[in-house]
């Protein structure tokens, strides 16, 4: 007989309790009751207070069906059967129908992680879900529906401060549940459910947490939201990771403390007209911030070709390398990785602080950018590096330095002009140039791997940030930020196809080819809108729908 396919916990608990409603049909037509707000501030008022965190899931088709403004008929087709497939795997191996008997009384789904204890305290957290109920008349019907189907396992009843707790065993494991009003409660141990029904009673909840109120009822601004996730107390949180972490092994004291200067979390994903967006916001100790945030102006972005295809820009290396040499201070682990890093500079005669790192103090940016000449051919992309400083000539006896070491390592070293720029070549004989650098302005020097990409930088026929691409991905995202990751996923996908050997795109499914291609790019943004905030935003831009 074929082992049945396992299905997410939250799909699990759901399914196995939609067997328990059979026994509740009798108090949901008593009750007489058709729904009242479904909102997370209200699932979360039944939620223990020492949940570490929890998340929503939306049922509303609406919301899910924005994505069908999105991809190619084959990508329209694999959404709407990763639509269906989501909703057949809660209640599979029954007579449910999800349209029929589910829809019309599901309401949101929360689930929570609350602390495992006793034996298990070391162990994966347990789970609590909590279903809104939009409509009993309508779960009556789907109750009666399963209550009907001897298929499901046994269930029983037990009292619990006078509210009916019904277990379910079905293939040896065991499911609870219980009606707290417009809420169904689930878990895989009753105790949660216990502790639910006291929360239901009046002992503290998630929502009652200082701060948890406003951060339960705003959440985070996306449209058409598909998912929320919610840490009221990120420095529990972080605990229990660590505990479950084998003791915390490999965490020193001082990463955990940096790691708790955050206070808590919120974070949503949505679909809108772009794709799919991603948001978090977090609450921060601004006591604990070493790096005084400082937005990037990005005009370095304008210093790269249209061609690229991923970068990540910011500013202030100099400052952000003077931050972690403080924290090496007071972390052994830290402190050991700085030595390790200058020692290893030291050898070639350099000064890791001081010739380095020390004159990056402007903007930067890092990018990738297809090639198939020269040394590249092999790869199909080279990189390039761009920083804005104020002290050019520490920049240029850096440079001068490493002219020195590549000569001594059997390179050509010469100057040639590209675009009125001099631009200083690494040749390796017989292979070509290697690396090349120079000057944009007065203030901006590049360096480049590979002869090719040298060029790109030094003529830019087509800055980056004037590309459709570039301005399609990253528009929407805040334009006050630290910088961007940008990715664009066509460029991507065309130096990887050109570097796969045959057999290896031959093992790319149709359908992942089709998700892919559907693809636009991938943007990340931070932001800092005062001291004790930090946010961060996510776009997975996708393309418009195509007809056939």
């Amino acid at each position: 007989m074929p082992e049945k396919k396992s299905k997410p916990i939250v799909y699990a608990l759901i399914g196995a309790g939609a067997v328990l409603l059979g026994g509740v049909a009798a108090y949901l037509y008593s009750d007489g009751y058709i729904g009242a707000s479904d909102t997370p501030i209200e699932s979360a008022k039944v939620v223990p207070n020492q949940a570490l965190m929890a998340g929503t899931i939306s049922t509303d088709p609406r919301n899910w069906a924005q994505l069908q403004q999105f991809g190619t008929p084959e990508v329209q087709k694999l959404v709407d059967k990763g639509l269906k497939d989501f909703q057949k795997d809660a209640f599979a191996d029954s007579k449910i129908n999800y349209d029929k008997d589910v829809r019309p009384w599901l309401g949101s789904v929360m689930f929570a992680m609350l602390p495992s204890s006793g034996a298990k305290a070391t162990q994966e957290p347990d789970v609590l879900v909590v279903v809104g109920i939009k409509n009993k008349f309508s779960m009556l019907g789907f109750g009666n529906k399963f209550k009907n189907d001897k298929t499901k396992g046994a269930t029983k009843e037990t009292d619990y401060k006078g509210v009916k707790i019904y277990e379910n065993t079905d293939n040896g494991k065991k499911t609870y549940a219980a009606i707290l009003k417009n809420h169904l409660v689930m878990a895989s141990e009753i105790k949660n459910v216990q502790q639910a029904i006291d929360t239901f009673k009046g002992q503290p909840s998630l929502a009652s947490k200082a701060d948890a109120s406003a951060m339960f009822s705003k959440g985070v601004d996306v449209k058409n939201p598909i998912a929320q996730f919610y840490v009221p107390d990120y420095g529990a949180f972080v605990d229990k990771l660590v505990a479950n972490n084998a003791g915390g092994a490999g965490v020193s004291p001082q990463a955990l403390k940096q790691m708790k200067a955050v206070k808590s979390m919120v974070a949503g994903v949505g679909i809108d007209e772009a794709g799919v967006r991603f948001k978090a916001v977090t609450k921060i100790d601004p006591a604990a911030m070493k790096l005084e945030y400082k937005p990037s102006p990005g005009k370095v972005i304008g210093q790269l070709p249209a061609s690229a295809i991923a970068t990540i820009n910011g500013q202030g290396i100099s400052r952000f390398w003077s931050v972690i040499v403080e924290e090496g201070k007071n972390d052994p682990q830290i402190k050991q990785a700085i030595e390790g890093a200058r020692q290893q500079v030291k050898t070639v005669n350099l000064d890791l602080d001081k010739d380095i790192l020390g004159w990056m103090d402007g903007e930067f940016a890092i990018a990738a950018i297809p090639s198939n000449e020269g040394i590249l051919k092999a790869s199909g992309f080279g990189g390039a590096l761009v920083f804005e400083t104020s002290d050019r000539a520490t920049a240029e006896a850096t440079l001068t330095k490493l002219d020195a070491i590549a000569k001594g390592n059997s390179m050509t070293v010469s100057q040639r002009d590209v675009g009125g720029k001099k631009v200083t070549e690494w040749v390796i004989p017989q292979q070509g140039a290697f690396m090349g650098h120079g000057w944009l302005d007065q203030n901006t020097v590049f360096v480049a791997i590979g002869g090719p990409i040298a060029d790109a930088i030094a003529t830019k026929p087509s800055p980056l940030d004037s590309s459709e691409s570039f301005k399609a991905v990253t528009g929407t995202l805040p334009q006050t930020n630290a910088g961007y990751f940008y990715l664009d996923m066509d460029k991507t996908m065309s130096v990887i196809n050109s570097q796969l050997p045959p057999e290896q795109k031959s093992a790319i499914t149709p359908e992942t080819s089709a998700v892919i291609n559907s693809i636009r790019g991938l943007a990340i943004a931070v932001t800092q809108p005062d001291k004790s905030t930090s946010g961060m935003e996510m776009l997975l831009a996708l393309k418009p729908k195509t007809a056939k």
